[in-house]
């Protein structure tokens, strides 16, 4: 890159190569001159009332690549399915999401990519979900000039699969089991379907098939395999989760063979959730605070559930870095820190 520059009294007629800024606090911040503009008289004060008492010239050699056309190719790299690409301006690019779903990043790629040098990458955390025209990430190079082979290095980088993408939801066709005998005998009203169906409907799905059961092992496990039966594919059963000897839930989701992959976990709200796997089946087994907190454990869980990924031991056990809600009012999720610290 060879670089010249002119007084900016001179530089009239001459094609500026990179955005002007101009900043005005709490009014405005943009570009001003946008990469092309071509000088005018008029422009000068303007442009000296910025700061810019130098025009700079610039002349790229053999292997440069202008920011912009850098960026572009650096955010294409990046793009997975469910993004656009818009921009560039003052030499950045965004993606947003063209879909409903669970954001998603590669961070070990990502961190690749921010270990080269003159890049910029920046995202929101991944299983974050997202609504269609969400922003999710930026990215501009640092100088107005790159190496073509830096740019080069994230497309390689990114080849295999794009670091960034917005996964759909599923659909499948939920079942519930509402435990306790209070509830089925009809003593105290029913709390937990209108969550199940609450929950149901944000993820665009059939309200689910709600069947009734007491501390009964053997009732449990029935209704679970009659859920089965009837072609549910994702089965919640709720209460009798805690310690005391009447919460029996788990034992009753054990009997039908199902493969307990976690019980208790380190999120708060939630600590008392179950996560089993009948065959390929998720069976979610809710303490009662799903019933009382609007974002509990059940919506960080459930979201990657949705997209069809098989949760493990493992990625419940991240969620304790993150995973204490701090209950504000009112709730901002998933705007907030709960459940993020987790998802590497």
């Amino acid at each position: 890159m060879k670089v010249s520059y002119l007084d900016t009294k001179d530089a009239v007629g001459k094609m500026l190569s990179h955005d002007i800024t101009k900043i005005e606090k709490g009014t405005f911040k943009g570009p001003l001159f946008k990469k092309g503009h071509i000088i005018k008289e008029e422009d000068v004060e303007t442009l000296l009332d910025l700061g810019k008492n130098r025009i700079y010239l610039i002349e790229l050699e053999p292997g440069d690549l202008h920011e912009n056309e850098a960026g572009l190719r650096v955010a294409r790299a990046l793009q997975g399915p469910g993004l656009e690409i818009s921009g560039p301006a003052e030499g950045k690019l965004e993606l947003s999401a063209t879909r409903r779903g669970l954001f998603k990043v590669d961070v070990e790629l990502l961190t690749q990519i921010n270990s080269l040098p003159d890049l910029s990458v920046a995202t929101l955390h991944t299983n974050i979900p997202l609504e269609i025209g969400e922003k999710v990430a930026g990215t501009r190079v640092i100088p107005l000039v790159v190496r073509e082979e830096t740019v080069q290095q994230v497309e390689q980088i990114c080849a295999a699969k794009p670091p960034l993408s917005v996964q759909p939801y599923l659909q499948y066709k939920m079942g519930g089991v509402i435990t306790g005998r209070e509830v089925f005998e009809g003593r105290i009203k029913d709390g937990f379907a209108p969550v199940l169906k609450s929950k149901a409907s944000f993820y665009d799905q059939e309200e689910p098939e709600i069947l009734y059961a007491p501390d009964d092992v053997d009732i449990i496990a029935e209704n679970i395999k009659k859920l089965l039966a009837r072609g549910c594919n994702l089965i919640l059963v709720t209460g009798g989760m805690s310690v005391d000897p009447d919460d029996v839930t788990p034992v009753g989701i054990k009997k039908i063979g199902a493969e307990i992959i976690r019980y208790g976990a380190p999120v708060l709200p939630g600590a008392m959730f179950l996560l089993a796997y009948k065959g390929e089946i998720p069976i979610v087994g809710l303490p009662a605070c799903a019933m009382y907190y609007r974002t509990t454990i059940l919506d960080l869980v459930l979201s990657r559930i949705m997209i069809g990924e098989k949760v493990t031991a493992r990625d419940i056990a991240s969620l304790g870095h993150g995973g204490f809600c701090r209950t504000c009012e009112p709730c901002l999720y998933p705007h907030c820190p709960f459940g993020k610290g987790g998802n590497l």
